[in-house]
């Protein structure tokens, strides 16, 4: 949910500390965890209220929204680089005179230092 890492946590222990004081600390700590606790079940009732007013099912939403996620541009770009084995040329390539038979079966490997 929050992308908070070991030092974020760690600054907000001391800053914690100086405020409440090391007596105070793990109970305003429990509070502040309870707290987020009953607003986390009255954000999901309100939610499943609403729903159930509406009339609307959620698991349908869900699949709409995970069809969405698909038309994300770095999952489309990336379906269309990787592309299929079995798709065949359109224009079959020629031969050349002295080209070797495995450099025609694989594509050419893309060089970012040419670019």
């Amino acid at each position: 949910m929050f992308d908070i890492g070991l030092g974020e946590i760690m600054i907000l222990a001391v800053i914690g500390l100086l405020i409440f004081g090391p007596e105070r600390l793990p109970r305003a700590a429990a509070d502040a965890a309870r707290t987020l606790r009953n607003v986390k079940a009255m954000a999901g009732n309100a939610r499943k209220d609403l729903a159930d007013s509406a009339g609307v099912d959620l698991s349908d939403a869900q699949d709409a929204l995970n069809e969405l996620r698909d038309l994300h541009p770095k999952r489309l770009a990336k379906s269309f680089l990787e592309g299929d084995d079995d798709e065949v040329d359109a224009a079959p390539r020629k031969k050349t005179p002295g080209s070797a038979p495995e450099a025609e079966a694989q594509p050419a490997r893309f060089d970012p230092d040419a670019t």
